[in-house]
């Protein structure tokens, strides 16, 4: 793998995209650490300094940004907007027939929509930087820290702090594109895989600190062993999937012989990737939320209060997985139509062996879909829950970086731009990363 970098960077295309790619990183990587315009930062190191500071609400999405939130910095929002509007919009294609005849248009369609997803970024971004500001002013970014991360209630100050937040958002999504159009891989997805990384060394030197066996040593190397033991249980998942084989038929058009080639519909196990973990996620933190903000002292917040803040009771467990496995269902039901797969096969002549064209191709692509993605959204559940077993055994918080979703993430994103660097390098004849 090392040889096969050092050709990367030998080839001087391919330099150039890796390098730009470095640099959009390094740029980001700057913008997390520059604090809003009034914020007191020294406020803000004295309660991230607090024990578990970043266990609450906001530390998913802490998660996501690098840290960047809990700083209250001009990156604090991340690239959480962009994926949160992207996520919308593909939701919104299968109910809104103007975006879906949009979708079929092809790439003048799909630019329309990436317009559209800009445009609502934005929006979101001003909408979460009015309540990241809310809650840095009201206390409730740091529950139990009593210093004030904003010190002046001037409406002018909010108003250009919210400004200045979701400008970085939107640079932060220039940035993305550029690495996207002039780099390697996914911009979007290379920014969020830098922002979870980020946060590994910290982390982990904060469970050897915290540990209480040999000087934490033990709990240090514990926790690395059951990360690596999930890295390769996402690599294997990640990688598998279920092949229904298409044959062409043979057409004679004038006195040539098209088609009568074979190939195959590659339906992975987990179709969905980790969308079902956010939305389930992001919809567990609303009760929580609703508790904290109502400030009631009734009965029912308390009980909210006491079962979805911590991430451990019971009752968010059973929730947290079968939400898990409803979305995973729901975005595999929206995401992929078996009934267009199979239209698009009955126009070109293909057909499963064994199956009628037409709607049978369609029950059965249906069918397959539904059996496999069973043991995907059980996966999801359990990879879910290992930041819940890291709380009980390492004294972590449920948005430890060795946790589902940033394991999912980081995984994912790895593997596809290991695949864009290793094609590139067989193109001219070089032996690739993954052997």
């Amino acid at each position: 793998m090392l040889t096969a970098f050092a050709r990367a960077f030998k080839t001087p295309d391919l330099r150039k995209k890796l390098l730009f790619t470095l640099g959009i990183i390094v740029l980001y990587r700057i913008g997390v650490h520059i604090p809003v315009p009034g914020v007191k930062y020294a406020n803000v190191e004295f309660c991230m300094e607090r024990p578990h500071a970043d266990s609450g609400l906001f530390g998913l999405v802490n998660m996501f940004s690098g840290g960047a939130l809990l700083q209250v910095t001009i990156f604090a929002l991340g690239i959480m907007p962009y994926i949160t509007a992207s996520i919308i919009l593909q939701l919104l294609t299968v109910v809104i027939p103007r975006l879906e005849a949009l979708k079929k248009e092809g790439q003048s369609g799909q630019a329309k929509i990436t317009q559209y997803t800009r445009y609502l970024t934005v929006a979101l971004a001003a909408l979460e930087g009015t309540g990241l500001v809310a809650a840095a002013r009201g206390g409730t970014l740091f529950p139990g820290c009593t210093r004030q991360i904003v010190p002046s209630g001037s409406v002018f100050i909010a108003i250009t702090m919210v400004i200045t937040m979701t400008a970085g958002t939107c640079l932060t999504m220039w940035l993305g594109e550029l690495v996207t159009g002039r780099g390697i891989g996914n911009g979007m997805s290379i920014l969020m895989f830098i922002s979870i990384a980020a946060r590994f060394p910290g982390a982990l030197w904060q469970v050897k600190l915290e540990g209480e066996l040999a000087g934490g040593w033990i709990e240090f190397f514990a926790v690395i062993l059951v990360g690596l033991a999930m890295v390769a249980l996402v690599v294997f998942v990640e990688q598998a999937q279920r092949r229904i084989p298409v044959q062409y038929a043979k057409r004679m058009i004038g006195r040539r012989s098209y088609g009568g080639t074979s190939t195959y519909i590659p339906l992975k196990v987990n179709q969905a990737g980790v969308i079902p973990v956010i939305f389930a996620s992001s919809l567990l933190s609303i009760p929580a939320l609703i508790a904290q903000f109502s400030g009631s002292k009734a009965a029912w917040a308390t009980w909210l209060a006491t079962t979805f803040t911590k991430g451990d009771h019971p009752v968010y467990l059973a929730a947290y997985v079968l939400l898990i496995v409803f979305f995973a269902f729901f975005y595999v039901a929206i995401s992929f139509n078996p009934e267009e797969v199979a239209d698009n096969m009955k126009k070109h002549g293909g057909f499963v062996p064994g199956i009628r064209a037409g709607r049978p191709t369609a029950e059965y692509l249906s069918y397959v879909l539904n059996r496999i993605t069973w043991p995907g959204s059980l996966y999801l559940g359990l990879i879910a829950l290992v930041p819940t077993m890291e709380l009980v055994l390492f004294n972590a918080n449920q948005n430890f970086p060795f946790g589902g979703t940033s394991i999912l993430i980081i995984v994912s994103v790895g593997l596809e731009t290991v695949k864009q660097i290793e094609s590139q390098l067989q193109q001219r004849n070089y032996e690739g990363i993954l052997r």
